[in-house]
């Protein structure tokens, strides 16, 4: 069965709220091998609310929507699915008191509005909503109610329990023994997506199932592995030879897989290691420190972070001498580097990370542009450097710079260059 997910709002069309609710829905889809062939967002206008839901189920079995089932006069999704689908809509005391109720529990007075959040479609099926007054509508459509329209409240925290305990479960009794869809990502980082397309194209165009997707971030292509099939082991089965395949040609820029993070696969190497780590930084302000920090049980392996953001608190804090800073520059590999050796050598850490250079939008010449960036690690008996060049704007070059950093971390514990 394919399925189109329509996303009703005109705050998400101004750009005012961010759409999240879509990806959530076509991911769960998805997950109970259901096709998501189309989004589409449309206004708070009911006559295109009506055009958008007549146009995806031409083209769809199944549509989910998401939003306008509120009590305020822009909430126009009960009266437009109502008149496409050619049902009166009700008034369902059931639902109307258990509003009234929920007003009562919270010691606030309902206004008159709210009861048009007890409207139903004729024949609709009430999905219930115990963290919200919205109540979701489950209908049959169709000549012979072979289609169905699905329609939930907008807010994520109601709408995503009610389609993972009441729509999804619907739907796959619904469609009985069905064939799941199984996805893998695959992580790199220091690799361009026209690269990573080079090593992988002839798998990218000859494999069909299970298929293959890039997605680019900054400093970052993820590779998406995709299998349908009839059980969750044969579609693993399916992605796993073709992940063996693609860890064969890209094997040194990858750094983990689905959720996994740089810096939670960073602090699991120190763990397994036995290793330690100290940070110097200076244009990323502490964002590499703030990474480590985010995984839980960071302290075993982290022990600090010193941000000299000056050349004073270059010299004061690591002891670099003048002459070094007036010599090659506070952005520079030496630099860089004293950094590196300072910092491992004042916490006694195993490993010693600095990074250093220029953020932007100010600050550049011809010869150290904005965007140069030179990240060093230093280690018992040795300390190397690597320059980056960067080109977007001051938060996204901090963001690269830390990545780049810790993934210099992860190349050294696993052997890499």
């Amino acid at each position: 069965m394919s399925a189109e997910v329509l996303i009703i709002g005109t705050e998400i069309l101004l750009g005012q709220i961010v759409d999240t609710n879509s990806a959530f829905i076509a991911e769960h889809l998805a997950a109970a091998g259901i096709d998501v062939y189309f989004k589409t967002v449309v206004g708070d206008n009911e006559g295109r609310i009506e055009q958008a839901l007549r146009q995806a189920l031409e083209r769809a079995d199944i549509v989910i929507a998401a939003g306008g089932l509120g009590p305020t006069e822009d909430d126009l999704t009960r009266s437009a699915f109502a008149r496409v689908l050619g049902r009166r809509l009700i008034l369902s005391e059931e639902l109307l008191e258990n509003i009234r109720q929920r007003f009562a529990s919270r010691g606030l007075i309902m206004t008159a509005n709210n009861e048009k959040q007890a409207l139903v479609p004729q024949n609709a099926v009430i999905l219930d909503n115990p963290r919200g007054t919205a109540a979701g509508l489950f209908i049959k459509a169709g000549a012979k109610g072979e289609k169905v329209v699905v329609a939930m409240p907008g807010v994520p925290s109601e709408m995503k329990p009610m389609l993972t305990e009441q729509v999804i479960p619907m739907l796959q009794e619904r469609m009985g023994k069905a064939s799941i869809i199984q996805s893998r990502v695959i992580k790199t980082c220091g690799i361009g997506e026209s690269r990573v397309d080079d090593l992988i194209g002839d798998l990218f165009r000859e494999s069909r199932n299970p298929s293959i997707a890039l997605l680019a971030y900054p400093s970052e292509v993820h590779i998406r592995i995709t299998a349908k099939a009839e059980s969750k082991e044969a579609a693993e089965s399916l992605i796993s030879e073709l992940e063996g395949q693609i860890r064969e040609r890209v094997g040194e820029w990858i750094y983990g897989k689905d959720q996994q993070t740089i810096e939670e696969v960073v602090g699991f190497l120190l763990q397994v290691n036995g290793k330690t780590l100290s940070v110097a930084e200076s244009c990323t302000g502490g964002l590499i420190c703030d990474r480590i920090t985010n995984i839980a049980g960071s302290s075993r392996y982290f022990d600090r972070g010193v941000i000299s953001y000056s050349n004073r608190a270059k010299m004061e804090l690591f002891g670099i001498s003048p002459s070094l800073l007036e010599r090659y520059g506070a952005v520079s590999p030496q630099t860089a580097e004293a950094m590196a050796l300072s910092i491992r050598k004042m916490s006694g850490a195993d490993l010693g990370l600095s990074v250093t250079g220029i953020a932007g939008p100010d600050g550049g010449t011809p010869e150290k542009p904005v965007g140069l960036v030179f990240v060093a690690l230093a280690w018992e008996g040795g300390v190397k450097s690597k320059e980056y060049r960067f080109f977007e704007g001051r938060l996204a070059n901090k963001r690269r710079s830390s990545l780049m950093a810790l993934d210099m971390v992860r190349r050294h514990l696993v052997g890499l260059p």
